[in-house]
């Protein structure tokens, strides 16, 4: 059976909804329980795999678990639009000193310089991660601060004032709260990339 491929506005629109979730500092589960289902049923909407989300309805009752409107949803693809729009001159592997974003699909690359996280993952080891999924438990995550630092640490938890990650100078039993006021991007590791 061949792998669901969903249409390119669905996606569109569900990622929409991924960014009116993340500006509002939510995980899919904490979403997704508002809404009345689980994490799984909300990240199915947001990867386009649900199509359901053009029907007026389901969007009412998602962006309402958002404190949000059908408007506010309308809004964000359109700026998304916009953005995609002025960076696609700009597209393609771009140097920043020792790391290097790939700014193909929304994923990007980070290459560790210390072994905060081993043995989960050493000095070397490029990361690559996306700023459109919030990570789940136990699944490394990169955290850019509103002061331009970035952290790779290991996710924990969230509420609505704090994250909760492991890792640093101290190694993996190391646990730390972030203030999220704190926290300008949280974006999930998708693959650890050994050399």
């Amino acid at each position: 059976m061949p792998r669901f491929e969903s249409d390119p506005d669905i996606r569109a629109l569900g990622e929409a909804l991924a960014a009116l979730r993340r500006d509002r500092g939510l995980s899919q589960a904490e979403a997704g329980r508002r809404a009345g289902m689980t994490s799984q049923g909300w990240g199915l909407y947001e990867s386009g795999r649900r199509p359901g989300l053009f029907r007026p309805d389901v969007q009412r009752r998602l962006v309402a678990a958002l404190d949000a409107s059908p408007e506010d949803l309308a809004l964000a693809r359109s700026q998304q639009q916009d953005a995609a729009e002025r960076a696609a001159p700009e597209a393609g592997l771009q140097a920043r000193g020792r790391r290097f974003q790939l700014d193909h699909g929304g994923l990007r690359r980070l290459q560790l310089s210390n072994d905060d996280l081993a043995p989960w993952a050493a000095s070397g080891v490029v990361l690559e991660y996306n700023p459109e999924q919030w990570p789940r438990r136990d699944q490394g995550c990169v955290i850019e601060t509103m002061d331009g630092t970035v952290l790779v640490r290991l996710y924990e938890g969230a509420d609505s004032q704090t994250l909760t990650v492991r890792g640093g100078a101290g190694g993996l039993g190391i646990v730390t709260r972030i203030v999220r006021s704190d926290v300008r991007t949280v974006s999930a590791v998708t693959a650890r990339l050994e050399r």
